[in-house]
């Protein structure tokens, strides 16, 4: 860790993601009631301790301001409590305890050489114990102290907010039954303003006019009371007073006698840089404005924390955070939002149950953190979270069956996807083997980046691995299979399983081809009806090189959003529903998410596959650029890395391409070409 060159607030690491993420997970209502999540939420550390040692060339005077009320200690020695303190020169060690019981303990100092950054260390004490006679030995488990761009004395980190801006609605028409409704002319989040109001107002949301207006259904509402004087009072949603909300539509009913005037909103967001961004356009528009709709699908998603659903859920789910963060590497880079949310989903020790509950989800969030290595080089995160990775590891091989394969316990959730067709998930499916293998085969590349010389996570996942292929295989289908029942075969055949089998390396090259053939392309497989599970089958399909055919599916898919009036991609597209029947899901009228993390995959494939970026060594040390047009004429755009950009244009005649950084090779079929940083490399096609 290096020293920062000015002082910053410090805490325990993962402690203020942990208390955010109980702030935010708890925002949920439905129709005016909240709804907590259904896991375990864990609290902060009330009492930490921080401490460094200093040699001081001569005497110099620190102030110190914390959350909580704090005891100083220098070398040993407990000190009179007071703000500002002279340290002499010479050798001492600095402890401070800081207690707090309603937001994480906190720490900011500074003096001439003495600051508070992330060369400090902190402990909770876990390993202090009290002997007989009274003396305490032990002194804790210290770590590194977490910090991040809190840094001065009057921005704790429980000032932490997003950025906001005032949005008008487009439109507003009174209603036959009296109403009248609010058109912000797309889908949007923020707090809702009502000025100069007096009286009682009643405030329904919807992400149609048809959910704004059903009063009996509508998934989110307010009721607002007010007995001051309208002209010198504007009421103003914000978080002590009533929640934010996701809409496009607000309809507003008022009792006689009330007076209202304007109705705003405060549109809230994670700001972020737009010189530092990923672009995408090309010949043709349709699959310009998928791009821009999934991009602001995106931004609507990323908050505090990477968000599944903008007006249901308004969660943190593992599943959906993975490809949140993959859209984000191609997107904004927003390295910070990544690990904020991987800290906020693993949550601490001990472990009681699977991440959300969910079992693939747990074997996802290992993945997660591979994957933020991969993109980013930070080994220091991947070293933060190893202790957390073990421990959950623990957990889930603590539940393994006698044949070592992950099986659902009761109080266990098996998810894969939401289908249309029959679908068991008791037993042993082979999907979560697979994923289980790939979190397994993540263990082993963290340790052996960590230099962790007691590594046995490398044989299990092979163990598994080759136990996979003979249990599941069909050499009669071409296929895997999907689950072993009651000790018996489960022979049906789905996507989730032969998808992830090429997308996490289980198949062999022979395998690939016969899945292609079998269950990719086959159109007897059952279909996959959301876009969470799009995600993978486009990739598999891009990896395949069928990226004309990736382009129609956008089309269709996506493009059919689009022509329904989406404004954000939703939870789940079915091209048969009609009207009304697209807002239903989970048998409510106006249950499924028209704005889902999950729906703005476009964004990672055009990126990934189609500028045809990815990096070959972490943070873009090296990386390749193997660009495909599919059924396009041209496309340009820009990919984001940790310290710049990497800008690639084509067309049919030739490539070009930019980048700022790192190393690169250029593919295009049997041609290669290096790339190094500010040059512009061009290749003409025959």
């Amino acid at each position: 860790m290096q020293a920062n060159s000015k002082p910053t607030w410090i805490w325990y690491p993962g402690d203020f993601e942990i208390w955010l993420g109980n702030i935010f997970n708890n925002r949920r209502t439905e129709r005016g009631a909240m709804f907590p999540p259904f896991w375990k939420q864990d609290s902060h550390y009330a009492t930490v301790e921080f401490s460094k040692a200093f040699n001081l060339q001569e005497s110099e005077t620190i102030t110190i301001v914390c959350e909580g009320q704090f005891n100083f200690q220098l070398d040993g020695k407990l000190l009179f409590p007071s703000t500002t303190y002279t340290i002499p020169a010479g050798a001492h060690k600095l402890n401070l305890k800081v207690w707090n019981q309603a937001t994480p303990p906190a720490l900011f100092i500074k003096g001439k050489t003495i600051i508070t950054d992330s060369t400090w260390l902190a402990t909770y004490e876990d390993k202090l114990w009290i002997d007989e006679n009274g003396v305490a030995h032990g002194s804790g488990i210290y770590v590194p102290a977490a910090s991040w761009c809190f840094d001065s004395p009057d921005t704790p980190p429980s000032s932490y907010h997003l950025a906001r801006e005032e949005h008008r609605p487009v439109s507003c028409s009174t209603t036959a039954t009296g109403g009248t409704l609010y058109d912000f002319g797309k889908e949007t989040f923020g707090y809702l303003k009502v000025k100069d109001f007096q009286g009682s107002i009643r405030i329904y949301y919807g992400e149609s006019p048809e959910e704004a207006q059903d009063k009996e259904h509508c998934e989110t509402l307010d009721v607002l009371t007010s007995d001051v004087s309208p002209q010198t009072s504007s009421i103003s949603h914000h978080p002590s007073d009533i929640a934010s909300k996701a809409f496009r539509y607000v309809y507003i009913e008022k009792e006689e006698g009330t007076t209202y005037g304007e109705v705003l909103m405060d549109y809230e967001y994670a700001p972020h840089d737009q010189n530092h961004s990923g672009s995408f356009r090309c010949s043709d528009e349709e699959i310009n404005k998928i791009w821009q709709v999934g991009a602001y699908t995106m931004d609507l998603t990323t908050r505090e924390f990477f968000m599944d659903g903008i007006k249901r859920d308004r969660w943190t789910w593992s599943g959906d955070a993975i490809q949140s963060y993959l859209m984000n590497y191609y997107l904004r880079f927003d390295t910070e939002c990544v690990k904020r949310t991987i800290r906020q989903l693993r949550g601490k020790d001990p472990v009681t149950a699977h991440v959300n509950t969910i079992m693939d989800y747990t074997f996802y969030w290992f993945k997660s953190v591979l994957d933020y290595y991969q993109y980013t080089g930070d080994v220091d995160f991947v070293r933060e979270m190893w202790p957390r990775m073990v421990t959950l590891m623990d957990y889930v091989e603590g539940r393994l069956n006698n044949d070592g394969m992950a099986e659902g316990q009761p109080d266990d959730w098996i998810f894969v996807d939401w289908v249309d067709f029959p679908m068991h998930k008791r037993g042993t499916l082979c999907f979560e083997q697979i994923l289980l293998m790939k979190a397994m085969e993540t263990m082993a590349v963290c340790a052996q980046l960590l230099g962790i010389d007691k590594n046995d996570y490398h044989m299990k996942s092979e163990a598994l691995r080759e136990k996979i292929n003979q249990t599941f295989w069909s050499n009669d289908e071409k296929a895997y299979y999907h689950a072993i029942e009651d000790g018996q075969m489960n022979k049906q055949i789905t996507k989730f399983p032969n998808m992830f089998a090429i997308l996490y390396g289980l198949s062999h090259e022979d395998q690939r081809r016969d899945i292609m053939q079998s269950v990719m392309l086959n159109p007897d497989v059952a279909p996959i009806t959301t876009p969470y599970m799009r995600f993978y089958e486009l990739e598999v399909l891009c990896m395949d090189g069928l990226h004309t055919q990736v382009l129609k599916e956008m089309r269709d898919y996506w493009g059919g959003m689009l022509r329904e009036g989406a404004t954000s991609f939703w939870e789940k597209y079915v091209p048969t529903e009609q009207g009304t029947q697209h807002l239903a899901m989970y048998g409510r009228p106006y249950g499924k998410s028209l704005c889902h993390a999950w729906g703005a995959s476009p964004v990672y494939l055009l990126g990934k596959y189609y500028l045809g970026v990815k990096p070959t060594k972490p943070g873009y040390e090296e990386y390749e650029v193997r660009p495909a047009l599919g059924d396009l004429e041209w496309m340009e755009g820009d990919v984001p890395t940790p310290h710049g950009m990497i800008h690639v244009s084509m067309d049919r005649r030739q490539i070009k391409v930019r980048a700022t950084e790192g190393r690169g090779t250029l593919y295009y079929k049997d041609q290669s070409v290096d790339i190094l940083p500010n040059r512009e490399v061009v290749l003409t096609l025959s």
